[in-house]
């Protein structure tokens, strides 16, 4: 059975997290004419070219440094990891490997391609959120906690 903590429902502050992340991405489709999905961005890094790196970077510093900058003001929520290390390495791997077969990741295809009405991410979008349905619910009753 499902249940709602209520005391943690925020739809305000999910609400305002999307305007800025849509807001932000358009302005960067706008402003340099791509997509920022996070993978082909640090993809991108791997295989630098000068004038490409530096965008590619200042993008990624960004991503680490808003952490930083929100702790500044608030603070910042507690982590906790109910996993092991191998089991962290093999979810990472895995997840990258996944983002190489899909052409890209959740917030190419799940943010900005979706929002370009483009097929292949609404399939693959869908495609992401009915893998992680069925994760959810063969290791929450299947498998067991």
């Amino acid at each position: 059975m499902m249940t709602i903590d209520w005391t943690a429902f925020t739809p305000a502050s999910a609400l305002i997290g999307g305007v800025v992340i849509g807001v932000g991405v358009a302005i960067f489709a706008l402003c340099n004419g791509r997509i920022a999905g996070i993978a082909g961005i640090i993809g991108g890094m791997l295989r630098p070219s000068l004038p490409d790196l530096m965008w590619r970077v200042a993008f990624v510093a960004g991503l680490l440094a808003a952490p930083l900058v929100y702790a500044t003001v608030s603070v910042l929520p507690a982590i906790v990891v109910e996993a092991g290390y191998p089991t962290i390495v093999v979810a990472g791997l895995l997840v990258g490997i996944g983002t190489r077969y899909g052409s890209g990741c959740t917030s190419g295809h799940g943010v900005c391609g979706i929002a370009r009405l483009s097929m292949r991410s609404i399939v693959a979008t869908l495609v992401f959120m009915f893998a992680a349905f069925a994760t959810v619910f063969v290791v929450g009753h299947v498998v067991g906690p």
